[in-house]
């Protein structure tokens, strides 16, 4: 994750989602389905503005008050919204060490190049038995594939892109900024390289990113359809 990466965006990013209110309520179930009924102390990384974790507050009994974020912009964002913020990457992070039940990053592995640097240093803020849920775009899934093309053909504006668009699109600004990575190689960080076991996933966005904010989807189980996935796994206990 880079330093003040979404310093300048804040508003852009919320105001995505309120543009794409059926992508946002899927998600939002995606990760209320992952942190299941008693999530315990749980982190947030790359927190943003708080727009989920307020949302999880006023719709279920979850509630998520604890975030590191490198912008300051939409650190402050989150403090309004009743989160406690550190201002840190999850590389540069300094937190306590086995403290938290849960840990999750939802959207923000993308921003991330050393995936196993980064989630080692959090790792170690997880109790033993804790979980890590990383939530995110694959970048094989149609979501990721679209982005990827958007950004090498100069933006969405070049008309190999006419009439496979969403009505209002991610940012480009911030597909500039990412570093996609596929389900398979997010899995294989954490349990080759970290050790991690009781891997699960879920999904959602199974339709294609013209249609999914026509509906709202049920989160279902597995990796290989959806636009948004979630990869569950437990620290073991020593």
């Amino acid at each position: 994750m880079k330093e003040a990466l979404f310093d300048g965006y804040a508003q852009d990013y919320d105001e995505w989602f309120v543009a794409n209110e059926k992508v946002f309520l899927s998600e939002l179930d995606l990760l209320k389905t992952s942190l299941g009924d008693n999530p315990g102390r749980t982190l947030s990384i790359g927190s943003g503005s708080g727009l989920f974790e307020q949302a999880l507050r006023q719709q279920t009994d979850i509630d998520v008050r604890e975030g590191v974020e490198p912008s300051k912009d939409m650190a402050a964002i989150a403090e309004k919204r009743g989160m406690q913020v550190r201002i840190a990457t999850a590389e540069t992070a300094e937190l306590p060490a086995d403290t938290y039940d849960t840990i999750y990053f939802n959207g923000s592995s993308s921003y991330i190049g050393d995936l196993k640097f980064a989630y080692g240093n959090i790792a170690k803020a997880l109790k033993p038995g804790g979980r890590l849920i990383l939530l995110d775009v694959p970048k094989e899934s149609a979501y990721g594939m679209l982005y990827m093309l958007a950004d090498a053909l100069g933006g969405y504006q070049n008309q190999q892109l006419s009439g496979v668009l969403p009505t209002v699109p991610y940012p480009e600004e911030f597909l500039k900024l990412s570093n996609w990575h596929t389900t398979q190689e997010k899995a294989k960080v954490l349990t080759q390289d970290l050790g991690f076991v009781d891997v699960s996933y879920y999904q959602t966005l199974l339709a294609n990113p013209v249609y999914t904010d026509q509906a709202v989807e049920e989160t279902i189980s597995g990796y290989n359809k959806g636009g948004y996935v979630a990869i569950i796994a437990r620290k073991p206990q020593d």
